[in-house]
């Protein structure tokens, strides 16, 4: 089993707080993400953008070995992951989508073959799947 971290620190409240996310690799180092760089122009990260970056990342790859165990062992992969945050209606949000735009060049592979590879990968992907599992929360008042 592998477990990997992030860490979220958010200093003051709603459209005037701003946030730090770092991560176990340290890729993300005190990166910057606030209301402006989720709903605005500002730079830095935000939830969904990282959701996408994981989603394209972990899908490219299981199709990538997918396509290794399949006996194909050159070409390129690259997807494009956009989720989509919309209004809940009651003053929320909700993540309502995460599409893949797949461009791939694999020599001498078939188009019904390359389909089947391409649909199992997007359904088996750990991030595919996290986005369809139940979440628990763990919680301390300081």
């Amino acid at each position: 089993m592998t477990t990997r971290t992030a860490t979220a620190r958010y200093q003051g409240f709603g459209k005037d707080g701003k946030g730090q996310i770092s991560s176990q690799s340290g890729v993300l180092e005190a990166t910057p993400y606030s209301f402006n760089t989720r709903f605005g122009e500002e730079k830095g990260t935000n939830p969904e953008e990282l959701i996408a970056a994981a989603h394209a990342g972990c899908f490219t790859m299981a199709l990538s070995f997918a396509l290794a165990r399949a006996g194909f062992n050159e070409g390129s992969l690259e997807t494009i992951a956009a989720v989509k945050l919309d209004s809940d209606g009651e003053g929320g949000f909700t993540i309502t989508r995460s599409d893949l735009k797949l461009t791939a060049t694999i020599p001498g592979i078939a188009e019904d073959q390359f389909e089947a590879l391409a649909k199992g990968a997007e359904a088996n992907c750990p991030v595919s799947k996290l986005l369809k599992a139940e979440i628990s929360l763990d919680w301390t008042l300081a």
